[in-house]
C-alpha cells in the first residue's frame, strides 16, 4: 500500500515531468472567479436574509423580490463560487498528481473558463427576469442547460484526458472523487433537464416528466447535486489540500478507498427523503430514509480520515490559520452528515420539513464545509499560482476565520431554534382540536431569528472581504518566490511514496 499513498499528498513541490509547464493561467482565472462569485453570492444572501426580516427591502420591484433573488443567491454560491472552486482545484490537482499537462492545453482551459462564466451570467439574468423552469437548483431554461452540457463535456474530456495521458501510474484518490463528481453531475443534469421548448424561438420549456415522477427525478437530482457537487468534489479538495497544508500523508489510504466506493454507492439512493408524506410511494420514501441513515458510515469515515491526517502535526493549527479553515471544514462536514440522516427519519422529518431547520442544516454544510474547505484551499493556492513566498498576512487569515466562524454560529443556531419553533407552532392544537396558532403568528415569531441570521451573514461576508484584501495584497506584491527548477526533458525526479 506504500505505492498507493502517492506522494501528491505530501507538501513537497511536485516537479514537471517535461520542459513545458503545467497549464496555470486559466487556473488562476478560475481562482479569481471563485473569490469574485463568492463575495457576490454572500452579498445577495445578506440582501435576501434582510428582505425576510424587513419585507420593504423587496423594493416593490419584480426584479428585486425575494423570489427572483433567492435563486441568484443559491446558484451564485453553489455553481458560481463552488463550481469555480471545483474546476480550479481539480485542474490544478490532476496535472500535478498525474505529472501531465492538462489535456487540450491552454485553449481547453480558457474555453472552460469563459464557457462556464457565460453559463453563470446567463443563468443569473434568467432568474432576475423570471425566465426559469422553477426547479430547485435547476432553474435555468433549456438553452442555458444546453450550453452548460457542452461546457461540462469539455470539462470531462480535459480532466479524463489528463488522467489517461498521466506519467504517474497511480491515480491518486482526490482524482477519483473529482471524476465521480464530474460524471455524476453530467448524468443528473441531463436527465433532470430533459424538456421541450414551446417553440425553438421561445424561452419557456416543459419537462418531459410530470407529477410525482417529475418530483422524484427533481429530488434525485437535487439531493445528489448536494452529494456529488457539494460533497464528492470537495472531498477531492480535502484529500489533496489537507495533506499538503499539514505536510503529512493521508492517514489511511485504504480508508479513503472504502470512503469513496461506499459514498458513491449509497448517496445516489437518498433523494426520496425530500418527499416524505407526499404522493411518492411509501416504499420509495422508506428507501430514501434507510440509505440516508446508512450514509453516516462513509461520511464519518471520511471525516475521521481527514482529521487523523493531522496526526503528528496538530501544532500547525496554531501557526497556520489556512489549515485551521480546512480542518474546521471537516468538522462541519461531520456535523452536517450527522444532522442530515437524522432529519431524513420520518418522525423527525414530520417536524423539520418545510421549516427553517432545513435552512440551518443546508447552510451549516454550505458555509462550514464548502466555504471553509474552499477558503483553506485558496489561501494555499494563491501564493503557489502567483509564485509568491507566502500570503500577505497570516493575521488577516486568522481574523477571517474567527469572524466567519461567529457568523456561521449565529446563522445556524438562529435557524435551528426558529425551525423547531415553526414546526411546534404549526402542529400545536387546542383542547377543541383546532390549530392553536394562525400561520401569520408563526411568521411574526420568526422575526428576531431572521435578524440574527442576517447578522450572521454580514459577519460571513465581512470575513470574505478580508480574504479579498489579503489575496489582492498577496498577488500584487513585487517580490516573487524563487522559481522552482524545471528538470530536463523526461527528467522527472521520483517522489517517495509515504507509508500509511
Amino acid at each position: 500500500m506504500a505505492a498507493a499513498g502517492y506522494a501528491a499528498n505530501l507538501a513537497g513541490p511536485a516537479v514537471v515531468p517535461r520542459s513545458e509547464p503545467y497549464v496555470e493561467a486559466p487556473v488562476r482565472a478560475f481562482a479569481i472567479a471563485t473569490v469574485f462569485w463568492g463575495v457576490a453570492g454572500f452579498l445577495v444572501g445578506v440582501l435576501i436574509a434582510s428582505q425576510l426580516a424587513w419585507p420593504l427591502l423587496n423594493l416593490d420591484l419584480e426584479w428585486t423580490t425575494f423570489g427572483r433573488l433567492r435563486p441568484v443567491h443559491t446558484s451564485a454560491v453553489i455553481f458560481a463560487f463552488g463550481g469555480n472552486a471545483l474546476i480550479c482545484t481539480s485542474l490544478y490537482v490532476v496535472q500535478r498528481t498525474c505529472r501531465a499537462r492538462l489535456f487540450g492545453g491552454d485553449q481547453m482551459g480558457w474555453f472552460l473558463f469563459w464557457g462556464y462564466q457565460f453559463f453563470i451570467v446567463a443563468a443569473a439574468l434568467g432568474y432576475v427576469f423570471g425566465v426559469t423552469q422553477g426547479k430547485e437548483y435547476a432553474e435555468p431554461e433549456w438553452f442555458v442547460d444546453l450550453w452548460l452540457t457542452v461546457v461540462w463535456v469539455h470539462y470531462l474530456v480535459a480532466f479524463g484526458g489528463t488522467i489517461l495521458k498521466r506519467e504517474e501510474p497511480h491515480i491518486y484518490v482526490a482524482n477519483w472523487f473529482y471524476l465521480a463528481f464530474i460524471v455524476t453531475v453530467a448524468m443528473l443534469h441531463i436527465v433532470n433537464n430533459l424538456a421541450l421548448p414551446v417553440t425553438l424561438g421561445h424561452a419557456k420549456s416543459y419537462g418531459l416528466a410530470s407529477g410525482v415522477q417529475d418530483a422524484m427525478i427533481q429530488w434525485w437530482y437535487g439531493h445528489n447535486a448536494v452529494g456529488f457537487f457539494l460533497t464528492a468534489g470537495f472531498l477531492g479538495m480535502m484529500y489533496y489540500f489537507i495533506p499538503k497544508q499539514a505536510d503529512r500523508p493521508v492517514y489511511s489510504y485504504r480508508l479513503s478507498i472504502v470512503h469513496f466506493w461506499s459514498l458513491i454507492f449509497l448517496y445516489i439512493w437518498a433523494g426520496p427523503h425530500h418527499l416524505h408524506y407526499t404522493a411518492l410511494p411509501d416504499w420509495a420514501q422508506t428507501l430514501g430514509m434507510v440509505f440516508s441513515v446508512m450514509l453516516w458510515m462513509p461520511s464519518w469515515g471520511g471525516m475521521i480520515n481527514g482529521l487523523m491526517t493531522l496526526s503528528g502535526a496538530w501544532d500547525k493549527l496554531r501557526t497556520d490559520p489556512g489549515l485551521r479553515f480546512s480542518v474546521t471544514a471537516v468538522g462541519f462536514y461531520g456535523m452536517s452528515t450527522f444532522e442530515g440522516p437524522v432529519m431524513s427519519i420520518k418522525a423527525v422529518n414530520g417536524l423539520s420539513h418545510y421549516t427553517d431547520w432545513t435552512i440551518g442544516h443546508v447552510h451549516s454544510g454550505a458555509m462550514g464545509w464548502v466555504g471553509f474547505i474552499t477558503f483553506g484551499a485558496l489561501y494555499w493556492l494563491f501564493p503557489k499560482l502567483w509564485n509568491k513566498r507566502a500570503l500577505y498576512s497570516q493575521k488577516l487569515v486568522s481574523w477571517h476565520f474567527w469572524i466567519a466562524t461567529m457568523g456561521i454560529v449565529l446563522y445556524i443556531t438562529a435557524m435551528w431554534v426558529s425551525g423547531i419553533l415553526q414546526g411546534l407552532m404549526w402542529r400545536a392544537y387546542d383542547e377543541l382540536g383546532f390549530l392553536q396558532y394562525a400561520f401569520i403568528e408563526s411568521v411574526a415569531a420568526m422575526h428576531p431569528y431572521y435578524v440574527i441570521r442576517m447578522m450572521g451573514g454580514v459577519l460571513y461576508l465581512t470575513g470574505a472581504l478580508i480574504m479579498v484584501f489579503n489575496l489582492w495584497m498577496t498577488v500584487t506584491r513585487t517580490e516573487a518566490a524563487d522559481a522552482l527548477p524545471v528538470p530536463a526533458q523526461g527528467g522527472a525526479a521520483p517522489i517517495p511514496a509515504p507509508a500509511e
